[in-house]
């Protein structure tokens, strides 16, 4: 039994991320992507688990690896917990492109992603090939300082 949405757009909206990025679709994909669709804010597994109460933690968890592995997510290492974030489109299972700074707030403990502070122009030296890069500020985000 599929998971019940607002609307049928968001539904489709999912399946066609999950689709485009050779996931088969299952009702706990969509649970967890449509978090991730409603948030601009990090989202860790503990906090995944208390949002899908009905949800077992190892369930979570291997849908987080597998949308990370797809390039539908990507993880920033806080402290002795990983968050995740929506990555760009262009993420796939080969290179996440997420060359934008992730700030850290010291006072609400979320991670958002500064697109506007940008690092596309980074060269290695020849012969490196990166993976992925993690850009990680922390201070008091716009919203705690209000």
């Amino acid at each position: 039994m599929l998971p019940l949405f607002h609307h049928s757009m968001e539904a489709e909206k999912i399946n066609k991320i999950l689709n485009q990025k050779n996931i088969p679709t299952t009702p706990m994909r969509m649970l967890v992507l449509n978090e991730f669709l409603n948030t601009s804010k990090s989202v860790s597994l503990s906090e995944l688990e208390e949002m899908l109460t009905h949800a077992d933690r190892s369930t979570i968890y291997r849908t987080l690896k597998t949308f990370e592995k797809k390039g539908i997510i990507h993880g920033v290492q806080e402290n002795s917990t990983t968050q995740y974030l929506m990555c760009h489109d262009n993420c796939d299972s080969d290179h996440h492109h997420d060359l934008h700074l992730h700030f850290y707030c010291n006072k609400c403990k979320k991670t958002v992603c500064l697109e506007e502070v940008s690092f596309d122009h980074i060269q290695l030296p020849q012969n490196y090939d990166y993976k992925e890069f993690k850009f990680l500020a922390n201070g008091i985000c716009a919203e705690c300082r209000g």
